[in-house]
């Protein structure tokens, strides 16, 4: 079993093309026993986003602090601190923080996505 505080371990800047102002942390990982699923921290600066993209795999998201959209496809819809998100596979999406604090969300994914997403030093 282990116990992380959210507010433990350190955050990896996000180094993609199509990123700006993005943070992960890594909470819950192959690496720390979980067989299936991996639990990471974004964190989002105000005017920042994530790629706009999609993959095979289906991820989760609760957002735990913060404002702004996921784009779904081109669409925006609003999003905020206490909303639970199914991106499903293959859906075309990207967050961006639209308010003036941090945007900060959880993302459930499969590791074998986790994996091949993120560098070595981003999967601990």
């Amino acid at each position: 079993m282990k116990i992380q505080n959210i507010d433990q371990g350190d955050s990896m800047k996000v180094e993609m093309d199509g990123v700006d102002g993005c943070q992960v942390k890594q909470l819950i990982s192959q690496q720390d026993g979980a067989p299936l699923f991996a639990m990471r921290q974004f964190e989002v600066a105000p005017g920042g986003y994530t790629p706009h993209h999609h993959h095979p795999y289906e991820h989760e998201v609760y957002v735990i602090a913060g404002e702004g959209v996921i784009l779904e496809k081109d669409s925006p819809r609003p999003i905020k601190a206490g909303d639970a998100i199914l991106v499903e596979p293959d859906e075309v999406h990207q967050f961006r923080n639209t308010g003036t604090s941090p945007l900060k969300f959880l993302c459930l994914v499969p590791n074998a996505a986790n994996n091949a997403q993120f560098p070595p030093e981003c999967q601990e």
